[in-house]
């Protein structure tokens, strides 16, 4: 299964780094950026995902996500900022190293950010 519709909603998303190009190794100690099929720079984000509770209820610790961008998300997205993705989804991995250990894990992506304005909260 492939782009998993998932709701974050919720969660307290904020940003830890800001968006950037996205990019990987060119195999010469490189590094070049990723792209869509269209040739569309890819961004990544890193988020702090902390779940919402209710009043006088205590929140379990937090986890950091990096999240694949479909596009430049544009200005305004420095650290401490609080987000919302947009059309966030999520695909599972396995990654075999050929020696015996295996990876798996979740990548998440989204269409894009949006900034939240909360007020009162103390995060």
């Amino acid at each position: 299964m492939r782009d998993i519709p998932v709701n974050l909603g919720g969660y307290k998303l904020t940003v830890v780094e800001p968006p950037a190009p996205k990019t990987r190794d060119d195999g010469n100690g490189g590094l070049v950026p990723v792209t869509d099929q269209q040739g569309v720079t890819q961004f990544v984000v890193a988020l702090f995902a902390k779940l919402r509770v209710g009043p006088g209820e205590k929140a379990p610790k937090g986890e950091e996500i990096k999240v694949t961008l479909a596009s430049d998300p544009g200005e305004g997205f420095t650290e401490d900022v609080k987000v919302e993705l947009i059309d966030a989804r999520l695909n599972p991995y396995q990654i075999d190293n050929g020696a015996g250990r295996v990876t798996s894990g979740v990548a998440f992506k989204a269409m894009g950010l949006k900034a939240v304005h909360v007020r009162g909260d103390k995060s």
